[in-house]
């Protein structure tokens, strides 16, 4: 309701600056009744926005437009209001009308391409918005207008998924432009990484990867993707050095690195070096995975009863879900036979607790899950879904 507000004030202003144009223009002509026919509808429209009626006042102020077709502003701002409520057909056909017609300036000219462009995308019609686009890149001599162009073909081609297209557009992208979409842009290098990876083509994919790191320092998902690679060539050192860089780049996604830190240093031999990088993300970045990595390094080092009590003074500063059922599994492995029988039926109840909630949510929209996904389904956020904090999480 409020973007709707927001749309029709400026509406509201330029159908009142054609009233007062079309007035003056009748005046001189002395025809004065288009002018009254356009004065009626224009004050209806104004009482209907002010009685906060906002389908009557699109409807009033449509009238008025169509006794009064000069205002451009007025019908972009009309369409601009159509395709925030959805009836894009509508603004579609408000654009095709505005570009009919024969004495247009070149700079409306594009204007009008530019949001018929993106009633075609809401449409689904990326092929013509497409188009549009691209026609607009060519002609505009405005650098502003270009620019907007080239921002909204990229995230065009974001949606058909053609990641190397819209890096290729990126390039075009200049000082503030590109640091606008410098986030996206390191994920579509890691998408790129990801097929190529899949391909076999190794040095492809690192060069991706290091493309998405100059993009942005802080992209974790490059630092995974690099050490699942170099874990998967079995260079346990630097797939290590891959995975610490996470702590720096993103604390929350430390908990991602966990179990392929814990088996490269099981490959090296290394598990007090584990010990003491698993105490020092203890300290920077607490999470449910790295208390209970510690506690089984304990278990291993000492005995149970260690484990157990470590786990049980950590759960009392950050308790979860998670780290209550491994202590209750660490009580039934060794409690006794009557303790287990009752631990075991608690165990099956908080089991199912745990499978039965999210394990992700997106900070941007609250869509959650118990998948991973780098770009928000919901959203369509890139970078905002990671683990969820607290008892139900890490």
């Amino acid at each position: 309701m409020l973007s709707d507000y927001l749309l029709i004030v400026p509406l509201f202003l330029a159908v009142g600056a054609g009233w007062w144009l079309g007035r003056i223009q009748s005046l001189n002509r002395q025809e004065a009744e288009p002018a009254n026919n356009l004065n009626k509808e224009y004050f209806i429209g104004l009482d209907h926005l002010i009685n906060e009626n906002t389908d009557e006042a699109i409807e009033s102020f449509i009238r008025a437009l169509e006794i009064n077709s000069d205002t451009i502003p007025a019908h972009l701002t009309l369409a601009k209001l159509f395709r925030r409520k959805g009836e894009v057909d509508r603004a579609v056909g408000i654009h095709q009308k505005l570009l009919a017609r024969p004495d247009l300036q070149e700079s409306d000219f594009l204007r009008i391409q530019m949001a018929l462009a993106r009633d075609y995308d809401a449409l689904g019609l990326l092929d013509r918005s497409e188009n549009l686009l691209r026609d607009i890149i060519l002609r505009a001599a405005d650098a502003g207008a270009r620019r907007k162009a080239q921002l909204l073909l990229i995230k065009l081609y974001e949606k058909e998924r053609e990641w190397q297209q819209a890096l290729d557009m990126a390039r075009e992208l200049h000082g503030s432009d590109l640091v606008e979409v410098q986030h996206e842009l390191a994920h579509y290098c890691c998408e790129r990484a990801e097929v190529v990876l899949r391909q076999g083509d190794i040095a492809a994919a690192e060069q991706y990867l290091r493309q998405a790191l100059s993009y942005d320092r802080a992209c974790c998902r490059a630092s995974l993707i690099r050490a699942k690679m170099q874990i998967a060539q079995s260079n346990w050192r630097q797939a290590i050095k891959s995975l610490k860089q996470v702590l720096e780049q993103d604390s929350q996604y430390v908990s991602e690195t966990i179990a392929p830190l814990a088996e490269c240093y099981r490959a090296l031999g290394a598990e007090p070096e584990f010990e003491t990088y698993l105490r020092r993300c203890l300290q920077q970045a607490p999470s449910a995975t790295v208390i209970m990595a510690l506690a089984e390094m304990i278990w291993q080092q000492k005995d149970v009863y260690a484990a157990g009590k470590f786990l049980t003074e950590e759960l009392k500063k950050r308790p979860s879900i998670r780290g209550f059922n491994r202590l209750i599994d660490m009580h039934i492995d060794y409690g006794s036979q009557s303790a287990r029988q009752s631990l075991s039926v608690l165990r099956g109840l908080t089991g199912q607790l745990e499978l039965s909630k999210p394990i992700y949510q997106c900070g941007q929209c609250g869509f959650s899950g118990r998948t991973l996904h780098w770009q928000c389904p919901s959203c369509k956020q890139w970078g905002t879904i990671g683990p969820i904090q607290g008892l139900e999480g890490e």
